[in-house]
């Protein structure tokens, strides 16, 4: 988390970057949640307090929810995609690239606070920020 915090520092700003990284642990929490994984109770509690309380009143989610809340629900559905195909032992590349809907959503923070010209020129860097490899995903489901 600390290298996607330095990451998203150095094109956003601190709102966006705090309302990303709740989003973030969010997430990982909740997959951890789906697959029966340990989850630290100070991770749990964490959790709830900025899903219920401090993300909707983060500056940068509430000037731009009517963007955000959609992208959000379709990085919800893609993730439930890949989710359903991992448990049949059907992942592949396209479930691969399911998962990373949160960089959809880094994206649009970098679109809405740097701007179009900017987000254009850059968005190959932003989406490079996801960190799994494609052999390292499948590895977790082939046990190749």
């Amino acid at each position: 988390m600390d290298s996607l915090k330095a990451n998203l520092e150095k094109i956003l700003p601190p709102h966006a970057v705090d309302w990303l990284l709740m989003l973030f642990q969010a997430i990982q929490l909740f997959d951890d949640v789906a697959d029966g994984d340990e989850v630290k109770r100070d991770d749990l509690n964490a959790v709830i307090w900025n899903t219920l309380v401090c993300m909707g009143q983060n500056p940068f989610y509430r000037d731009n929810i009517s963007t955000l809340a959609p992208l959000i629900g379709a990085a919800i559905l893609k993730w439930q995609a890949s989710d359903t195909v991992e448990r049949e032992g059907s992942a592949d590349a396209k479930s691969f690239n399911w998962r990373a809907g949160f960089y959809d959503l880094v994206l649009m923070a970098v679109q809405l606070t740097r701007g179009t010209e900017f987000a254009t020129q850059n968005a190959h860097i932003v989406l490079s920020l996801y960190g799994e490899s494609l052999d390292d995903y499948l590895k977790e489901f082939h046990h190749a």
